[in-house]
C-alpha cells in the first residue's frame, strides 16, 4: 500500500539524507490530497483507468526482484556507430552493470544512477530534482512518483564540455513496480547524447511504470535524447516528461513506444529564451488491446524560437491511440515557428486512432502549422507489390516501412532505427 510509513521505509532502505525524505513526505501529502484522474477531466477524457488497481501494486521498497532477474542480452547492445562512453543497466532501480570511460570522467561528466547522485551530488539534485521541469504539483501520478521514485539515470555535463561519447542507460522491470527518474542537466555550451531504454517481459496481473523524465538544456547547449520503451503488455505506464531549452540551445528528442497495456504520457517542450530550438520525433505501434495516450505540448515562452513535432503510429487489433497536441505562444513570443503533425496508419479496421492538434497563439507575428491524418493501408499499393511476385506479408512490411521512413530519417543513429524497425516487423506479424 502507498502510505507515509512506506515512504519512510523506502527512504531508510536507501539510506537517504533528511532533505530527500522530506521531499518524499511532502509529495505524499500532495498525492493523498488529489483524486484519481477520471474521464471528466479534459486531459483524461479518452483514457479510462478505472480498471487499474493501483493499491494492489504498491511501492517497490527493497528491490528484491533485482537479485535473481537477468536483463536480456540485446538491451546492452551499442546503438550508435561510436562505442558508448557510459553504460548502465538497472533492474528495478538496482544497478547491475556500470561503466564510464576515463575520457568522460576527465571531462567532468557525471553519469550514474539517481541514488548515487543524491548521495554524492546533493547540491545538483536539490537544485534540479522536480523543481524546474516536472513539479510535484503536475498531477496525482507526478506526486506519487516524487514520493516513491526508485532508480533512474542522472547525467550532468559541465559548462562548455562536449561529451566525448554517447551514454546508454537501460532499465529492466522485473517486479512490475517501477518508478524510474531520468534527470539530464547540460550547462551552458555543453553537448551530450543519451539513449534511455525501458523494457520488461510480459507477466501475470497488472504492473506499473510511473516515470519522470527531466531534460535541462542550458544556453547554447545541445542534447540528443532517445527514449525507447518496450514494456510487456501487462504494464500500465504513467509518465511526466519535460524538456527546457535555454538561449540558442537545441533539444532533439526521440520517443519510441511499442509496449504496455496502457500508456498515458505528458510530454512537454519548453522553449525559454531566444534562439531555442526543439524537435520531437515520436513513433509508436500498437496491437491487441493496447491503449496509448500521448499528450504533447510545445510551449514558446520567448520570441525567435522554433519547435518541430512529428509523431507517427501504426495500429492493429482492437488497439487505440490518442494524440493530443498543442503549440502555445505567449504574448511576447513573436517571430516563432511552430509545427506539429500526427499521422496514423490503420492496419486493421478494428483499431481506432484519435488525433487532436491544437494551437493557442497569443502573439501576432508567428508561423504555426498543424496537421493530422488517419488512414487505412493502401490496398492498391499492396496489390502492385504482390503483382511483382512479393508475398502479401512482405508487401505490407514494405508499405509500413515506407510510412515510417520520413520519421526514421529524423533519428540520427542507425542502431536506434534498426532496433525500432525490428520491433515493428515483429508486431506486424
Amino acid at each position: 500500500m502507498f502510505t507515509k510509513e512506506a515512504v519512510k521505509k523506502l527512504s531508510a532502505s536507501l539510506d537517504e539524507p533528511t532533505w530527500m525524505l522530506e521531499l518524499r513526505l511532502n509529495a505524499f501529502d500532495v498525492y493523498a490530497s488529489l483524486p484519481m484522474p477520471t474521464t471528466s477531466e479534459e486531459a483524461w477524457r479518452r483514457t479510462d483507468i478505472r480498471r487499474f488497481m493501483l493499491d494492489n501494486i504498491g511501492p517497490s521498497i527493497n528491490g528484491d526482484a533485482a537479485t535473481e532477474a537477468e536483463i536480456p542480452a540485446f538491451l546492452g547492445n551499442t546503438l550508435t556507430t561510436d562505442a558508448a562512453g557510459g553504460n548502465m543497466l538497472q533492474i528495478d532501480g538496482v544497478v547491475k552493470q556500470f561503466t564510464l570511460s576515463q575520457e568522460l570522467k576527465d571531462q567532468g561528466v557525471l553519469f550514474c544512477d539517481m541514488h548515487t547522485a543524491v548521495a554524492q551530488y546533493p547540491d545538483l539534485i536539490k537544485k534540479h530534482f522536480m523543481t524546474e521541469c516536472v513539479p510535484v504539483s503536475d498531477g496525482k501520478f507526478a506526486a506519487l512518483h516524487a514520493a516513491f521514485w526508485r532508480g533512474g539515470t542522472f547525467l550532468y555535463v559541465p559548462r562548455n564540455v562536449k561529451a566525448a561519447a554517447p551514454l546508454h542507460s537501460v532499465l529492466w522491470s522485473a517486479s512490475g513496480k517501477t518508478f524510474t527518474h531520468t534527470l539530464v542537466v547540460l550547462e551552458t555550451g555543453s553537448e551530450a547524447i543519451l539513449m534511455d531504454e525501458y523494457a520488461s517481459a510480459t507477466g501475470q496481473g497488472q504492473a506499473m511504470h510511473n516515470g519522470v523524465i527531466e531534460l535541462l538544456v542550458g544556453d547554447n547547449a545541445s542534447l540528443i535524447y532517445a527514449g525507447l520503451q518496450d514494456f510487456g503488455n501487462n504494464m500500465w505506464q504513467f509518465n511526466h516528461e519535460r524538456g527546457r531549452v535555454g538561449r540558442d540551445g537545441k533539444l532533439d528528442w526521440v520517443t519510441s513506444m511499442m509496449g504496455t497495456r496502457l500508456t498515458k504520457a505528458f510530454q512537454t517542450m519548453e522553449l525559454d529564451n531566444r534562439g531555442a530550438w526543439g524537435r520531437m520525433s515520436g513513433i509508436f505501434f500498437t496491437n491487441g488491446r493496447q491503449h496509448l495516450d500521448l499528450d504533447t505540448q510545445q510551449n514558446h515562452n520567448a520570441p525567435d524560437t522554433v519547435s518541430d513535432l512529428l509523431y507517427k503510429g501504426a495500429l492493429k487489433g482492437k488497439s487505440r491511440t490518442v494524440w493530443q497536441g498543442m503549440i502555445k505562444a505567449l504574448p511576447d513570443a513573436q517571430r516563432i515557428d511552430g509545427f506539429q503533425a500526427n499521422r496514423n496508419l490503420m492496419l486493421e479496421k478494428t483499431a481506432r486512432a484519435d488525433s487532436i492538434p491544437g494551437l493557442e497563439i497569443e502573439a501576432d507575428d508567428v508561423v504555426c502549422t498543424h496537421a493530422s491524418a488517419i488512414g487505412q493501408i493502401d490496398e492498391e499499393e499492396i496489390f502492385y507489390l504482390m503483382s511483382r511476385g512479393i508475398p502479401r506479408a512482405t508487401a505490407i512490411e514494405m508499405s509500413v516501412q515506407g510510412f515510417f521512413d520520413p520519421l526514421m530519417r529524423r533519428i540520427p543513429f542507425e542502431g536506434i532505427r534498426n532496433r525500432i524497425f525490428d520491433r515493428i516487423v515483429e508486431k506486424i506479424g
